[in-house]
């Protein structure tokens, strides 16, 4: 069995890559490797995923749709693992174009190269977001639920995706899901998220920035859960032409004040704060319901925020001493 990841060197794909490594299977990963943060991180989590011998990497742009679909026909994999994308609400309002040929162009060359597999592909996995639901006042957020009004030009992309996606399966019989992800955190993780920078201007004594004065929830998902999720689907193969989403959620929305607090017990550091407006293209809230998921596929998210942080607390002490 041979998966194609895409991301690989990024957070959740590094994670997702090893998982499949580990059961056995032979994994190709490609990433452009982009300094949105620093590729020094990305470049260690490929060195870990290189101590198997069945992993293999290819250095490709995803927006490159002839370089995408030319490895797909040499690899010829029966799943397909995409992950890779540019991430951030916040920078979509500096590098809009960045959003357009990752998440757009880059998503219809995967697209494209699932379709020249036609029937030896077994299954396509994507990433979409929890940032699809917008600003909602009804909770939890369930996939039945509308998502029309995108907050920031990220979620709108994502979303987009999710439609190319269903049009694509319904087009060319491909079997395909896409995974709605709720404020995924852990080790080796991502430094723009908000639990890295703070933890990192703690240790060095800086202020952190707390946006709309603190008053906002998250659905912190430990990766984990994430991959433990995205293991299950991956395996089990919806009808050919079928198009499926599901949202992966710790189901336990965490106050943004209590998160810090979390953080602050686990590195033995109390934070200067810095309270701050709300900033554009955030939500306040979100809230996963995963009852189709558990439903489906008898899985729930377990892992609670305080067990996550402590985890996540002592890789990045280790991470900080290399």
């Amino acid at each position: 069995m041979t998966s194609l990841v895409t991301g690989a060197a990024g957070f959740i794909g590094y994670h997702a890559a090893k998982a499949r490594l580990e059961a056995g299977e032979d994994v190709v990963g490609i990433d452009n490797l982009n300094p949105y943060y620093d590729p020094a991180l990305k470049q260690a989590r490929l060195d870990q995923l290189a101590r198997y011998s069945g992993f293999r990497f290819e250095k490709i742009d995803l927006a490159d749709h002839e370089a995408v679909i030319g490895l797909v026909g040499d690899v010829r994999p029966q799943r397909i693992l995409h992950l890779g994308a540019q991430a951030g609400v916040r920078y979509s309002l500096e590098a809009p174009f960045a959003y357009a040929r990752s998440n757009l162009l880059g998503h219809l060359s995967v697209l494209e190269a699932a379709r020249s597999l036609g029937d030896r592909l077994d299954h396509l996995v994507y990433a979409s977001s929890s940032s699809v639901y917008g600003e909602r006042s009804e909770v939890p957020f369930r996939e039945s639920d509308p998502a029309e009004t995108p907050a920031s030009l990220y979620a709108a992309t994502k979303r987009s995706d999710e439609l190319m996606s269903a049009s694509y399966s319904s087009l060319y019989d491909i079997p395909a899901t896409g995974l709605r992800f709720f404020t995924v955190y852990g080790p080796w993780g991502r430094p723009d998220m908000a639990y890295w920078l703070f933890a990192e201007a703690m240790l060095e004594g800086r202020p952190i920035k707390v946006f709309n004065n603190g008053d906002m929830e998250r659905d912190f998902t430990y990766i984990d859960d994430i991959v433990e999720a995205v293991s299950r689907i991956l395996a089990d193969a919806p009808t050919r032409g079928r198009h499926r989403v599901y949202n992966i959620g710790g189901s336990t929305p965490v106050r943004l004040m209590d998160m810090i607090a979390t953080l602050e017990r686990e590195l033995g550091v109390e934070a200067e704060k810095i309270m701050l407006p709300m900033q554009p293209g955030d939500v306040s809230r979100t809230y996963a319901d995963t009852s189709r998921l558990e439903a489906d596929y008898g899985y729930k998210p377990s892992v609670g925020l305080a067990v996550g942080l402590a985890r996540f607390a002592d890789w990045f002490a280790d991470w900080r001493a290399r």
